[in-house]
């Protein structure tokens, strides 16, 4: 008998909340960072997160497949499985900045169901229930109003920004860079951004649950080319995230899209910076 949807939605934010507990032990401490062989950054605290989290799925949900950014996939043709990543922004993390954040997705049959994007450092968990809206702490969230760049907030990657100069490509918005993917997308559902453009790829644990809030809250999020996002895919990657209410998000592909597809070309379409 599949479980009532409240007692999910009342696991996932147990699994949430105390995997972002346990992140706090070691936040600002001058952890160590490791470098994993795709060259992106982990801690202890990483591990220690999606350890816990795993171990809470397991005891509750043996029969559900998990898929994590540490440790990897089990179950892969379960009807059912959990998308974590248990810190994203793992520099901001390390650096003691407040910009990272849990993330944790429950997809059913590949489409997303729930969602939980939760920043311990600064007590805010935004929740998304399919068909049921998104909320931060009980309060709807909705998307931005904005329908044109001119004056647009765009949230882009603090440390993408050090080597593409979005500034440039669009000179009428106001660029505020900051970390964690999951949060910035977290920010533009509940309308503190506009939009949020990304030319990096990223995978289903950095998005799955930030794609339900921001769906749920009114705004369109694709691929830096404009193509859906579909999750659970055997290849797990995406070719960077465009996010915004639909008009904002139509100016932002079209100011965008001809630069991203003249850097994967290889060719300097960004000014001194390049690429």
């Amino acid at each position: 008998m599949n479980p009532p949807l409240r007692d999910l939605l009342d696991f996932a934010v147990e699994v949430a909340w105390r995997a972002g507990r346990a992140t706090l032990t070691h936040f600002q401490t001058g952890i160590a960072v490791e470098t994993k062989p795709d060259a992106t950054p982990v801690t202890v605290a990483d591990r220690e997160a999606e350890r816990l989290a795993r171990e809470l799925i397991e005891a509750r949900f043996p029969a559900d497949g998990i898929v994590g950014e540490e440790f990897g996939a089990t179950r892969a043709g379960a009807r059912r499985r959990w998308i974590l990543d248990p810190i994203d922004g793992t520099r901001s993390f390390a650096e003691g900045v407040p910009e990272f954040a849990v993330s944790v997705a429950l997809l059913i049959e590949s489409r997303p169901v729930l969602g939980f994007v939760y920043n311990p450092a600064k007590g805010e968990l935004f929740e998304a229930v399919r068909g049921r809206g998104a909320r931060l702490h009980g309060h709807p969230l909705r998307a931005s109003a904005a329908s044109s760049l001119e004056g647009a907030r765009i949230c882009a990657s603090r440390f993408e920004s050090r080597r593409r100069n979005f500034e440039a490509l669009l000179p009428q918005v106001e660029l505020v860079t900051l970390g964690s993917l999951a949060y910035k997308l977290a920010l533009v559902a509940a309308g503190r951004f506009d939009g949020y453009v990304s030319w990096r790829r990223t995978n289903d644990w950095d998005i799955a649950a930030a794609l339900l809030l921001l769906e749920e809250a009114g705004a369109v999020a694709t691929d830096a080319r404009g193509e859906p996002l579909a999750l659970n895919r055997p290849e797990p990657l995406h070719a960077g995230i465009l996010a915004a209410p639909p008009a904002l998000h139509a100016a932002l592909l079209a100011a965008t899209a001809p630069a991203y597809a003249a850097m994967r070309a290889g060719v300097p379409a960004l000014g001194p910076s390049g690429a």
